[in-house]
């Protein structure tokens, strides 16, 4: 079954969603949309560094997307504005990446792929690196839930329950450079952060519990892939864009939809 390209980048798609759609909600919630942005953006350094010292990709963007997200939320509390720092560090190691990529001239790269995806490539131990990741972001999600909320509806909640919102400020952004490091082969380091974060937007307003809009963006997500797939393939577009425009095209038409029957109840 494996042999099959369209089965794999299916499994590869659903692999990521997986991860994604819990982690986009707290995103989401948190307003962190720019931080998500950042670190995929970043990923593009560790292509470049694996490449240059013939090391797993996978392994090099996973690097340089914790040191990036761990520096970032240490900053953060030194002073120092989140925004800015954001800003400055994404657009810096974007530009470092793709400069360091033009000197690889022994290494034939496809950056595309790098940035926008190539999913109908994934391989077999590329499904393993994706649900092996996948798997383990999903478990530090479950097992830190109560606490990354309580954290993010107010820190001196958590205070008071015993946990310290630094620190599970710090496993939220190491999840999400996880969750980085295996999007990367599937919709690219450029379209990571919408993977995150439309499906969590467009659940938001058919969730009365956190959990059910966790539960809600996985299932957008899956529509996503999985309609993104069936769209590039028999529309000959690019997998990895298709994928966000059928997950935007959720959002606005259940979006509006929302906001129709929320006008007429109220009439």
């Amino acid at each position: 079954m494996l042999d099959d390209f369209m089965v794999r980048a299916a499994l590869a798609g659903l692999g990521v969603v997986v991860a994604a759609a819990p982690l986009g909600c707290f995103v989401v919630w948190r307003r962190m949309a720019f931080f998500g942005a950042a670190t995929a953006h970043a990923a593009v350094l560790g292509v470049a560094l694996s490449l240059a010292l013939s090391m797993s990709v996978f392994a090099g963007v996973l690097a340089v997307s914790l040191l990036m997200a761990v520096s970032v939320t240490l900053l953060s509390h030194r002073g120092y504005a989140m925004d800015t720092l954001l800003g400055v560090m994404a657009h810096s190691s974007l530009a470092f990446g793709l400069v360091a990529v033009s000197f690889l001239t022994d290494v034939r790269i496809d950056l595309m792929a790098y940035l926008f995806g190539d999913i109908l490539a994934v391989g077999r131990t590329d499904l393993g690196i994706i649900w092996s990741g996948s798997l383990l972001v999903l478990g530090l999600t479950l097992w830190r839930w109560q606490p990354l909320l309580l954290a993010t509806v107010s820190e001196e909640l958590a205070h008071a329950e015993g946990y310290d919102p630094r620190r599970e400020s710090l496993i939220l952004t190491v999840a999400l450079a996880i969750v980085v490091a295996v999007a990367i082969k599937v919709v690219g380091v450029l379209l990571i952060a919408a993977l995150l974060i439309i499906p969590a937007a467009t659940a938001r307003p058919f969730s009365a519990t956190p959990e059910r809009m966790a539960l809600i963006a996985a299932g957008l997500g899956i529509i996503s892939v999985l309609g993104g797939l069936w769209g590039s393939w028999n529309l000959d577009t690019p997998t990895g864009p298709t994928i966000v425009c059928v997950a935007a095209i959720l959002f606005a038409v259940l979006n509006t939809a929302a906001r129709v029957e929320g006008g007429g109840s109220r009439d």
